[in-house]
């Protein structure tokens, strides 16, 4: 097994003795021994090291539906791990005892990048989505599982809040097949106060993989009652979705439950749920979706142009399928944007935990 304190890439010494990481847009400055706000990485003799390399939060078999992605291999099980911290401070945070954590001892020691892609290729996933706290804290880690994955030929997910800098970005996203990226809010003000971050490096990162990747992607906006829930701010995100980064972007609205530092706010309404899905097709939005909720309408696919339905979904239960062996809608001939298999998966719901 290799050291816990691993080499990284993206950091520079000060002349003051510490080392700024230039992973993400907190640029943590830190001394010897010190650790930057995702407690993953720190300054161990006078470098920047990744302490979770090889460890692993929890194994799990999903749905890709799950992550959420639903133009990508839809019905298909991907392999999912994550390990622990976050480089963003989310008062909402709904994986909060897992990318808050500042203990990696509960990480598992076993579980190699060669490891984790035998694993996925032996139970018949796609591939390995990483998950459950933010990849792009563990890049160095990803980036070796990507490697054997790809090795395998496997696929790799990253879903992120994609709260990275520029230079990272571009090395991170090259090794990803697909990506969901976690669009907490269309406004500053709610991303310094709530989150600790900033959104316009979020949206810089959505432009990259828009313009410069051929990563498929997706988004997903968490709505959290009286928060980012109105419809000026619904209607702004959409229009800027479409004018920014085009019509076939899907959209995923998913439900807010109480958690961590916001135990007082209630849980999102179904209904609040259908109504950003609705502002988003009216603006211009082909694919958008409700999440968390059982949905058959709002969780399906359908044709952009004759508004046929071609994917149905029952939670992550895929029904009835109406793409040819091309993609294309089987009414009309228009492609559907996103990655298909000439048939659908048919993993199901089913989520199965593993130990590697």
């Amino acid at each position: 097994m290799r050291s816990t304190a691993h080499p990284t890439q993206y950091w520079h010494p000060l002349n003051d003795g510490r080392v700024q990481c230039d992973l993400c847009p907190r640029f943590c400055k830190l001394k010897e021994g010190q650790r930057g706000l995702c407690y993953i990485r720190g300054n161990h003799q006078g470098q920047i090291k990744l302490y979770s390399w090889g460890r692993s939060s929890g194994f799990c078999i999903d749905p890709i539906e799950k992550k959420p992605l639903n133009h990508y291999y839809p019905g298909e099980p991907i392999l999912s791990f994550g390990t622990a911290g976050c480089n963003l401070n989310c008062k909402f945070c709904q994986n909060w005892d897992i990318s808050k954590s500042r203990d990696t001892d509960i990480l598992a020691k076993n579980a190699l990048p060669e490891q984790l892609a035998k694993t996925a290729l032996k139970n018949n996933c796609l591939g390995v989505a990483f998950t459950y706290n933010d990849p792009v804290i563990f890049m160095e880690y990803a980036l070796d599982v990507a490697d054997a994955c790809h090795e395998l030929g496997l696929k790799t997910v990253a879903v992120t809040a994609g709260y990275i800098c520029e230079e990272p970005r571009k090395t991170f996203f090259s090794a990803m097949d697909a990506a969901n990226i976690d669009l907490k809010s269309f406004s500053e003000s709610f991303y310094k106060k709530i989150c600790g971050g900033s959104l316009s490096s979020v949206l810089d990162t959505l432009l990259h993989l828009r313009f410069e990747t051929k990563t498929w992607f997706e988004i997903t906006n968490l709505i959290i009652p009286g928060m980012n829930d109105s419809d000026q701010e619904l209607e702004q995100m959409c229009r800027w979705i479409v004018s920014e980064l085009g019509h076939d972007i899907p959209i995923h609205f998913s439900a807010f439950h109480p958690d961590y530092k916001m135990r007082d706010i209630p849980p999102t309404q179904a209904s609040t749920l259908s109504r950003a899905r609705k502002i988003a097709l009216n603006c211009g939005i082909n694919f958008a979706y409700t999440g968390n909720i059982h949905d058959a309408v709002g969780g399906s696919t359908f044709c952009s142009y004759c508004g046929v339905l071609l994917i149905e979904r029952d939670w992550y239960q895929l029904g009835h399928w109406s793409l040819n062996e091309t993609g294309k809608c089987q009414n009309c001939g228009t492609p559907l944007a996103g990655v298909f298999n000439s048939t659908p998966g048919k993993w199901g719901r089913k989520r199965v935990m593993l130990t590697i």
